[in-house]
């Protein structure tokens, strides 16, 4: 932390501050976009002046994201270091000082995220506990007290198939009554396999989840980041949000339940969008659904009345294109828009600010600030808009009904990616090199009433809502559940249901006709016997008046784990290459379409398949994400030509130790970024190979991840091919397999896979 300002000099300004800190949550900025869900500040001064070129303080924290402040305390997601020694940090500053008051780090694997690209989302703070919430770029969900206590932790990409993106597109959760909510590109098991932007609803004091669901299609062609906006419509709570499959979507805020959707981009979308006037407004950069042409905003009529979600398994309905209300030739690839009074301000990638009337989509006037800004959002506080620009400058702006007025530029170190955030006369911004306070000179401070959610009233009970709604019970163990009744609306009518009858269910949707092989006892606690089969399924619930709900859940077991698939009936029909399959295991993670069991030369085999080029990498998680200290053996094939292969690998402990058939060597990884160790080894196609690892944790938490490679028709040698030493090592994590068939051209095949912990 630099201090450059006393306190002292803005005595003035705290004292006023003094005035509007009680109630707490007035003018606090708890999300993404603030109050008002539009990057409108509710904060206006007496005798404002023009902020300092050098800031009160900064802070030596690189971030693309957005600060959120509450209780006098600034909450910041952000990174140290360039490439091996990169870390994420979760901050919790003194908003006065700068001053840190704790920081955890959080260690980024297996993903290919690329951090000098794009935005990486902002944390979320509920204003009713306090409590921070935050997705990193691997897909770990947090949440924190506000002093620094971990209430929970979930590994997205392990335990529900989040997938990442080079482009490091995270958002932010939004909090919804007791809901904490988040959306992106899941592939999970059995019938959400298939990978999908999905939504995932969580009890935010616990963490379990509450529901999930499909408001778009599957699959999607990118990722997104848009978040969520929120409010109530036809007596429900609704959400709108853009998708990785192009699409604008409206979906039930408290049961994940879809309304409708309609497609706008043959992208993914990135923007938040906007609510004016009975109307939600997106944007987007990339090519329109209905034109040639690229980038558009598009303001759509929302319906009055609400239809009635479609069943379980079916598509919500797509809004018809005589719901758009106007269009705007304007785009942007993921500035957000602010909304101030009846005008829309939008920064395009040309680094242009419009001014839209909201009314009519018709422009208004527009200002060049700077040669480009692909990702940052602009702020809007007391009669200005504070604009930070990719090129490094702060760029401060007085919009007027023909013209804006550049009234003031501050050059910033790094590159502008985020958008700013304001609380209590203090301006807050980010760069990729630091974190900056800017204080407001001004006499006094006084705040708009923040706007009341109007919470529809509870109606009659039409359904049970079990949670958690998925689940893992290892093999010899139980899991309670929480039985609530609720409206056509997702309302909760009572917290605790009794007398519920529990049955197996299998969904009509489902291509595996499955069931989990455990049983519900006598205290409505679902047990898995310890000489149960893997397995993987659904139980529905049925209270005594007639109501019903499931759940779903994964039985596994612990350590030793093999599989040699020669237990799978090859009775799928594949219709273009003319063969039978099996699907993959059900309880697999990220398995469905990825990968399929077949027949190769007499023995079944795992191998990748060539479903969609989207998904020519494919990982698969196998085990629980809890285990640790474990060895992982499998034999490894890649087809192809002595020029063109593929690469097949296993993932342990959160590493990938990946048999790279065109570069001819064995690899350890993590982020390719982080950890990147190598060793040659000639890879010839059509021929088994042996693979090997294990990962060791030491005392003082450093590590070393091993890996032996060597034909199969060989004897294992006695030294390890690669040993990648890492400082930080990660202490568990789900065993795993990766395939990568570049351009689908090439297959991979894995046998006789084994885990077994370190000896």
């Amino acid at each position: 932390m630099e201090s450059k300002y006393s306190p002292l000099r803005y005595a003035g300004m705290a004292l006023a501050l003094l005035a509007v800190s009680s109630p707490l949550s007035a003018n606090d900025w708890t999300n993404w976009r603030g109050p008002l869900q539009n990057g409108v500040s509710l904060e206006h001064y007496t005798g404002a002046g023009k902020i300092a070129d050098a800031p009160a303080w900064t802070y030596n924290a690189r971030s693309r994201g957005t600060p959120v402040i509450v209780d006098g305390k600034v909450v910041l997601w952000g990174y140290r270091g360039e490439t091996t020694d990169l870390i994420e940090i979760l901050t919790v500053l003194d908003a006065k000082t700068g001053k840190k008051l704790w920081e955890v780090e959080i260690a980024d694997y297996l993903s290919d995220s690329i951090y000098n690209r794009y935005s990486i989302g902002a944390p979320t703070v509920d204003p009713e506990t306090k409590r921070i919430y935050l997705v990193s770029n691997a897909g770990l969900f947090v949440c924190y007290e506000l002093d620094g206590k971990k209430v929970f932790e979930i590994p997205l990409m392990e335990d529900f198939g989040r997938m990442t993106f080079p482009n490091s597109r995270v958002g932010s959760p939004i909090i919804e009554g007791n809901l904490v909510v988040i959306h992106f590109i899941f592939s999970n098991w059995g019938a959400d396999g298939p990978a999908a932007d999905r939504v995932y609803g969580f009890d935010k004091k616990t963490g379990e989840l509450t529901w999930w669901s499909l408001p778009g299609v599957s699959p999607p062609v990118d990722s997104s980041f848009s978040t969520p906006v929120v409010e109530t419509r036809d007596g429900k709570r609704v959400m709108y949000f853009t998708t990785g499959c192009g699409n604008l979507v409206c979906v039930n805020a408290r049961n994940g339940k879809p309304f409708w959707r309609m497609p706008i981009c043959k992208n993914g979308v990135n923007p938040s969008v906007i609510l004016h006037k009975g109307k939600v407004i997106a944007t987007h950069g990339d090519e329109n659904i209905d034109t040639s042409e690229k980038g558009r905003m598009i303001a759509v009529k929302l319906p009055e009345k609400l239809v009635p979600p479609p069943p379980p398994g079916t598509e919500a309905a797509i809004m018809e294109p005589s719901a758009e209300a106007w269009r705007n030739p304007i785009g942007a690839t993921s500035s957000s828009p602010v909304l101030v009074g009846d005008t829309i301000y939008q920064l395009t990638d040309g680094g242009e600010l419009y001014a839209i009337d909201a009314n009519t989509g018709a422009d208004l006037w527009k200002k060049k600030l700077s040669n480009a800004n692909l990702h940052s959002s602009p702020l809007f506080v007391d009669g200005l808009l504070y604009c930070p620009m990719m090129e490094g400058k702060l760029v401060v702006v007085k919009p007027g009904e023909k013209d804006g007025e550049i009234v003031q530029e501050i050059k910033l170190d790094g590159q502008c990616l985020g958008a700013p955030a304001v609380c209590d006369g203090v301006l807050y911004v980010t760069t990729t090199e630091k974190f900056y306070s800017f204080p407001i000179p001004n006499s006094g401070i006084k705040l708009d009433a923040a706007p009341v959610a109007e919470i529809p009233v509870a109606g009659k009970a039409v359904a049970l809502q079990i949670v958690p709604a998925e689940t893992v019970i290892m093999l010899g163990s139980k899991q309670a559940f929480r039985i609530r009744s609720v409206d056509a609306n997702g309302f909760v009518v009572s917290e605790d249901v009794k007398g519920v009858k529990w049955e197996s269910f299998i969904p009509p949707t489902a291509k595996v006709k499955a069931k989990m092989d455990a049983k519900f006892n006598d205290a409505n606690e679902l047990v898995v016997a310890s000489d149960a089969k893997i397995s993987a399924g659904a139980f529905k619930a049925t209270a005594p008046d007639g109501t019903f709900g499931t759940i779903r859940g994964r039985g596994l077991k612990a350590l030793p784990i093999t599989e040699d698939f020669e237990g799978y009936t090859l009775t799928v029909e594949q219709p273009t290459e003319h063969i039978k399959f099996a699907y993959p295991p059900l309880p697999w993670i990220g398995a469905r379409f990825k990968f399929d069991v077949r027949e190769l030369n007499g023995n079944k085999v795992f191998a990748k398949s060539f479903d969609r080029l989207l998904f020519q990498r494919g990982t698969v998680f196998v085990a629980p994400s809890t285990l640790s200290n474990y060895t992982m053996q499998a034999d490894l094939m890649t087809d192809g030509s002595a020029r063109a292969k593929a690469d097949i690998g296993l993932i342990n402990q959160r590493y990938l130790i990946c048999l790279r058939g065109n570069a001819g060597k064995l690899e350890i990884s993590s982020n390719l970024e982080r950890l990147r160790q190598e060793a040659p080894f000639k890879v010839s196609a059509n021929t088994w190979y042996t693979l090997k690892t294990r990962v060791d944790v030491n005392a003082d938490g450093s590590g070393v991840v091993r890996g032996k490679v060597w034909d199969k028709s060989q004897p294992e040698p006695e030294a390890w091919t690669i040993e990648a030493k890492v400082t930080r090592a990660h202490i568990q994590g789900s065993p795993g397999i990766f395939g990568f068939s570049p351009l689908n051209q090439k297959r991979t095949y894995l046998d006789n896979l084994s885990i077994t912990a370190n000896k």
